[in-house]
């Protein structure tokens, strides 16, 4: 059989599985894996350096279906190159990602194809991706980490790092903001290492393109500086390779291909519409295979050829460039120890040996300090020992006080390769960018106002469905950002982020519950983390007399209590409003009333102890509880129960000083002394 017999059988067997498993599924795509089936084809077997064997490598090209809707073009790539299953530990364990039972199931429960690709449940997929222009976004914060991991490791004679990074993308990808704003950045920085392919087939959910798109694509990624090139005919193997081998040469942007395809190729429907959004059919099915000359009744079939075929492509191409670069890697550690080590440690998401060596201890302090400065400290802190750790704002660094200070730590350019990023105004793009970053194993956290953690959730809840150890940092984090009023005062967030399975939400309490969240976050490797900071001066509090800070690590602690132990009503808060609580403590204290003061920073590191523990804390027995917050109320009825009361917003806040704010919502010691007591009468408790 000749090569061009070879690629089209090839071709062909990625179109079939596409078409087979959508109609089994009686779910799916199949229009785009159809029509672009030669694009991934000639980009994975003759461009692409990824080996099947070690999908985790980290020199390896990186693919992004940002439509994730064509699913089975990815997992049929998979399946046909053989590539392995990979474990939690970065072990391969022998078995494929992608079994061909695993593409008759589907989109059915625990098959490794789900609807849209997922990272950690199938080796080979790089990051999840669904919401259209997620994939593209994550795509530059994937590049931003390999031009960085270059410039920290790659020495002279040694390329540590040196791999490309691919995005397939439609339509609605380019259609979606992320998408632009994520461009704009790349471009901005020179990406060099970024190629994203345009499936220009003037396709959408609602109909053809001209509903709702008519611009000019090519002029508009020109003017975000980006190289564009165009490739008439989706089937031109010839072109398709050309356009490759353009990007490959180009070393001061990043590159755009406009690929020009017919949805369904081989489809005799009309309604192209249906032939992107749903099955075949049966009929249909048997049509297009007599045109591709397949057995018509055959399902699943992986023609004889096939497999050596991509195995003597880039099997064996990806093969021998891996062993090439483990062997210069072990010249590099000889040459560069540290540096090696650092690699190694990165990988596996650990910490070098003492990491929080510089973490600040806070004396008591009335007047005490803001969340965002004991934070910035920190974080200066444990970055200068970590050098793996880089990070930037939505264009906040100055307010969130984010920015890495010590000597060495240097900006991010098109021209630099230091640790501070600058995202500009840019708040999805950045989210999407961060969750790029560290699939890259870069640790990295981004910052912003609280408020605008709106445009940065659908990353953040990307990176809890992929466990990854993003960190966002938010500041002004409540009513107390005071004059700014309304628009800039979060109400709802708090509330919205807990929400989020698997998103960690810490809002410490003074500047030593700060120091703990850092040393918590420094060390997860498989949640996100959401950082919820102060703009105004908390109170430092006196460990000796309160609890530990080292508390917040359980989620909740008892930060006060009664003598004994024994308290008639639990007074709970978070962040700023801990001291509001402690003063209440004090006055209920000084009228003989017995009370308790309990930190509650994370709602999900608490629900994660035991029975035992979070009864200790909040005894059921005990009915009198008030939850305090400058926040929505939603939700803190799990503590409250039905008999007790929260002291929280009801409404958005509004323009003025924090303390008159304090007064119109009814924050205010007095008022919760009132409220505890009214309390203790209903539960029958005397109080004393």
């Amino acid at each position: 059989m000749t090569e061009s017999e070879l690629d089209l059988l090839s071709i062909n067997t990625i179109r079939t599985l596409s078409m087979d498993a959508v109609q089994a599924a009686n779910s799916g795509h199949p229009g785009t894996p159809m029509a672009l089936a030669p694009v991934v084809y000639e980009l994975w077997n003759r461009v692409m350096s990824f080996d099947p064997q070690d999908p985790i490598w980290p020199n390896r090209d990186r693919f992004v279906l940002s439509c994730g809707h064509a699913s089975m073009l990815l997992y049929s790539m998979l399946h046909l190159t053989k590539t392995q299953s990979v474990n939690p530990k970065y072990e391969a364990i022998g078995t494929p990602t992608v079994s061909i039972d695993d593409i008759k199931k589907f989109r059915q429960l625990d098959s490794r194809c789900a609807g849209h690709p997922e990272y950690r449940w199938t080796s080979g997929v790089e990051t999840t991706t669904g919401p259209l222009g997620q994939g593209l976004a994550t795509s530059v914060g994937m590049a931003i980490a390999r031009r960085w991991l270059a410039g920290h490791f790659n020495k002279p004679g040694f390329t540590v790092y040196d791999y490309d990074i691919y995005a397939l993308a439609g339509d609605g990808c380019l259609m979606e903001g992320v998408a632009a704003e994520a461009a704009s950045l790349a471009g901005h920085l020179g990406l060099a290492e970024l190629c994203w392919i345009y499936d220009n087939n003037k396709i959408t959910i609602e109909g053809d393109t001209h509903l709702a798109f008519s611009e000019d694509v090519a002029t508009r990624f020109i003017g975000y500086g980006w190289n564009v090139t165009r490739v008439g005919d989706a089937n031109d193997l010839e072109m398709l390779a050309r356009a490759y081998k353009t990007f490959q040469k180009t070393t001061d942007r990043p590159t755009l291909i406009i690929v020009d395809s017919h949805i369904g190729y081989g489809s005799r429907k009309q309604d192209t519409h249906s032939v992107h959004g749903s099955p075949l059919g049966e009929d249909e099915i048997k049509y297009v295979k007599r045109a591709y000359g397949w057995p018509e009744d055959a399902k699943f079939l992986v023609p004889d050829g096939v497999y050596d075929h991509f195995a003597q492509g880039i099997g064996a191409r990806s093969a021998a460039a891996r062993a090439a670069w483990q062997t210069m890697l072990g010249a590099y550690a000889k040459e560069y120890p540290a540096l090696a080590e650092e690699q190694k440690l990165m990988q596996k998401r650990e910490l070098p040996t003492g990491w929080d060596k510089d973490f600040p201890t806070y004396k008591a302090d009335a007047k005490g300090l803001s969340g965002r400065t004991a934070s910035g400290q920190v974080l200066n802190a444990l970055a200068k020992n970590v050098p793996w750790l880089i990070g930037g704002s939505a264009d906040l660094a100055p307010s969130t006080l984010t920015r890495l200070t010590f000597e060495g730590a240097g900006d991010f350019s098109a021209h630099e390769t230091g640790r501070n990023l600058h995202y500009g105004i840019r708040e999805h793009a950045m989210a999407a960018a961060m969750n790029g970053i560290a699939l890259s194993k870069v640790r990295n956290y981004g910052s912003g106002f609280f408020v605008f953690a709106d445009y940065c959730r659908p990353p953040i809840r990307l990176a809890s469905i992929m466990e990854i150890p993003v960190i966002h940092i938010f500041t002004h984090d409540s009513i107390g950002v005071g004059e700014d009023g309304p628009t800039h005062q979060p109400i709802e967030h708090l509330a919205s982020l807990r929400a989020i399975p698997g998103l960690i939400v810490l809002r410490p309490g003074d500047a030593n519950e700060v120091v703990e969240a850092w040393r918590l976050i420094a060390g997860i490797k498989h949640h996100p983390v959401v950082l919820v900071l102060s703009r105004q001066d908390m109170p430092t509090l006196d460990r000796t007399k309160y609890g530990a800070a080292s508390g917040l690590t359980k989620g909740a602690y008892i930060l006060a209590d009664a003598e004994g132990g024994k308290p008639d009503v639990i007074l709970m808060a978070t962040g700023t409003e801990v001291s509001l609580v402690l003063a209440a403590h004090e006055k209920l204290t000084a009228a003989g009333v017995k009370s308790r003061v309990v930190s509650m920073p994370s709602w999900e590191l608490f629900e994660e102890q035991d029975e035992a523990y979070r009864d200790m804390v909040l005894p059921p027995e005990i009915n009198a509880r008030i939850a305090v917050e400058f926040a929505s109320s939603f939700g803190w009825e799990r503590y409250t129960g039905r008999r007790g009361k929260i002291i929280a917003m009801k409404t958005f806040g509004a323009s003025a000083p924090l303390k008159e704010l304090q007064t119109k919502f009814g924050f205010h010691p007095d008022q919760i002394v009132s409220t505890a007591k009214s309390l203790i009468t209903a539960s029958g408790s005397s109080g004393k």
